[in-house]
């Protein structure tokens, strides 16, 4: 490092943040006119990329034309374009001018608002957003922030599936104890979205893979998690002496897009005290259209609900969670 120029180590230029940011535009718009050209699908075997990249990282930058040759050479060939409009894999996760211009605008502005005095109006910004989001989608108001609840933007489902967990694990873990851990049981049935995430987030807030429930589902209930089967494997499961902690009721699943009747799942999830999460990722934007509303019927009963903008909303990859007021693992 003792050979590097001191222009390296200057904080950022105006001057050259417009130049190379120019450049970037330049070279994704080129991106986008001929992404139709592009094998949706990468043809590389696994250790390509590593090949070809050094084993250890550079002492000094190459100039950004020299990096961008690179992508263009070696990265784009090795994509899976998801936003080809020949890709129909896995779901869809649209982007458009206004989702990559907001993403752009918050890089550049490079805030940090974990707490409101770390960035006030960024922290504010996101409060209103997600109130928008919740009246869109017809919540009650007990999921807003002027309702006493509020919402929050996660990187993806799975991080709002570990952080509901967690608030209900904390919660019912104050009443019983620590050690009552090993006892907490999670419900979600078989067309859940990733439910191998959903039993990974309970691995991750300490849920024994033993008390991890997938219900099977058929074709009599349009593959809906019906509230018939979480109730049998309910009491069998307080008969044993565990205790029911969180079920998940989804509203469009990835597979088959079936919807879960959220009504009678949250009035069994009420009468046996388990913490609600609906899962509207897939098809949870279709409720902002007054007829699709139905689907969330119910809704008030549930402790959490969240959605994925980038599935329909033109938006670049965040998840939107939103709380109801009162959550049970916060204090007081």
């Amino acid at each position: 490092m003792g050979n590097l120029s001191p222009d390296v180590l200057l904080a950022l230029d105006p001057e050259t943040f417009a130049e190379e940011s120019s450049a970037v535009l330049e070279f994704l718009s080129g991106y986008y006119r001929d992404v139709d050209t592009y094998p949706v699908m990468a043809k590389l075997q696994p250790g390509s990329i590593r090949k070809l990249l050094p084993e250890t990282a550079p002492e000094s930058g190459e100039p950004l034309d020299r990096n961008l040759d690179d992508v263009r050479r070696d990265i784009l060939p090795g994509l899976t374009h998801w936003q080809s409009p020949r890709f129909f894999a896995y779901f869809p996760a649209n982007a458009s001018t206004a989702g990559f211009a907001g993403e752009m605008l918050s890089a550049g502005l490079n805030v940090v608002p974990f707490v409101w005095a770390a960035s006030p109006a960024v922290t504010e910004l996101e409060q209103v957003v997600v109130d928008w989001m919740a009246a869109l989608l017809g919540l009650p108001e007990r999921f807003l922030f002027r309702g006493g609840g509020g919402g929050v933007l996660h990187g993806s489902t799975c991080e709002a599936v570990v952080c509901t967990l967690a608030a209900a694990r904390d919660g019912e873990l104050r009443k019983l104890g620590h050690a009552a851990i090993l006892d907490l049981v999670v419900y979600a049935s078989d067309q859940t979205h990733a439910t191998f995430h959903f039993q990974m987030g309970a691995s991750i807030v300490g849920i024994p893979p033993a008390n991890f429930r997938v219900l099977r589902t058929s074709p009599d209930s349009g593959y809906g998690l019906t509230a018939a089967a979480v109730r049998a494997a309910v009491e069998d499961d307080i008969a044993q002496g565990l205790v029911p902690l969180y079920m998940c009721a989804t509203v469009g699943t990835t597979g088959l897009g079936a919807i879960d009747r959220v009504r009678e799942l949250g009035q069994l999830a009420r009468r046996h005290g388990m913490w609600l999460h609906v899962d509207a990722a897939y098809a949870g934007s279709a409720a902002i259209c007054p007829e699709f509303q139905g689907h969330l019927d119910g809704a008030e009963l549930a402790d959490s609900v969240s959605m994925n903008p980038h599935k329909w909303f033109l938006t670049n990859n965040p998840t939107w969670t939103a709380a109801a007021s009162g959550w049970r693992a916060l204090p007081p």
